[in-house]
């Protein structure tokens, strides 16, 4: 895969303050990345950099082949962004809005009048197509913006909280299109989230940030992998196993711990590849087994962790 976004020991201070520090990091094309952290972690500055609205103090960055340092206005042309707080002409129409962004997107007509159109239906926003935004509802003003952000059809988003005050069906409507945006047109999105259950079903990978720092970044098993010796596999039985069970269960090689008694076991493997010698050593056992379920770890369980190992 190609490489949309790199960065490479990015920094920007504000006097004493470390808003983004050190960032090195690398984004694929096609992928959806979600850039975690508590408010003020840097989340907003790094996509700022990212786009050349500011430039860093000190590192580099490359987006789309572009350096937004000083390539930023070229590259904002191939960006769509959604800011937390979106900014729209609330003395304007809906339609207004969009088309005058087409315009400075320069997108041709009659493309703009046909995506505009499509836009605003796809949004649920065609019956107050004409209406001045300014007597919108949040949720309303987030899918405007939203359409704003993918107006031009670019191949890199930028979402930050891009379903907040929206209810649960147009949410789920918009991380449908993420998904589709994503893994159908290939195209890539950076999303900052504080909602953690939607960035674990949407994001290939995140990243976790906290006081301008990369605290770790992968796929959520990788870091599970990081964060936590072992794995914890739970396995209901139909009935007790005899009393020789527990000790051939330890004697399996890749078995680290065993709890429990009677139909309800807990065993510490050194990975996943140890489970079909614990399922064949209950078995030899004359264990009848109902259930195995290996312990997955949230996206929640290794944020929280992750940002309790660095609180003072």
């Amino acid at each position: 895969m190609a490489i949309v976004i790199q960065a490479n020991e990015l920094a920007r201070h504000f006097g004493d303050i470390k808003a983004v520090d050190g960032l090195t990091f690398a984004i694929e094309e096609g992928e959806v990345f979600g850039l975690l952290g508590p408010n003020g972690a840097g989340k907003t500055t790094t996509v700022r950099l990212l786009n050349g609205v500011l430039k860093p103090s000190t590192g580099q960055a490359r987006v789309l082949g572009f350096d937004p340092a000083t390539e930023g206005s070229e590259l904002r042309r191939q960006t769509g962004v959604l800011t937390e707080t979106p900014s729209l002409y609330e003395r304007l129409t809906a339609r207004q809005n969009l088309t005058i962004f087409g315009a400075l997107y320069s997108v041709p007509e009659p493309a703009l009048s046909r995506r505009v159109t499509e836009l605003l239906d796809f949004f649920q926003l065609s019956e107050r197509a004409d209406d001045k935004v300014g007597g919108f509802s949040k949720g309303m003003k987030q899918r405007l913006a939203l359409a704003r952000a993918l107006l031009h059809e670019p191949p890199l988003l930028f979402l930050d909280e891009p379903t907040a005050g929206l209810d649960p069906e147009a949410a789920r409507q918009v991380t449908d299109l993420i998904q589709q945006l994503s893994h159908q047109q290939g195209r890539t999105v950076l999303l900052c989230t504080h909602n953690l259950d939607e960035a674990q079903r949407l994001c290939d990978r995140v990243g976790v940030m906290n006081r301008g720092r990369l605290l770790a970044m992968g796929a959520l098993a990788e870091l599970a992998r990081t964060l936590w010796q072992g794995l914890w596999v739970d396995v209901e039985l139909r009935t007790s196993p005899p009393a020789e069970a527990a000790a051939a269960l330890r004697g399996v090689p890749g078995v680290d711990e065993v709890e429990g008694e009677a139909v309800r076991w807990a065993v510490r493997v050194s990975g996943d590849e140890v489970i079909p010698a614990v399922v064949a050593a209950l078995v030899a056992q004359g264990a009848s087994i109902m259930r195995v379920n290996p312990r997955q770890h949230s996206l929640e369980d290794i944020y929280l962790k992750l940002q309790k190992e660095v609180r003072p």
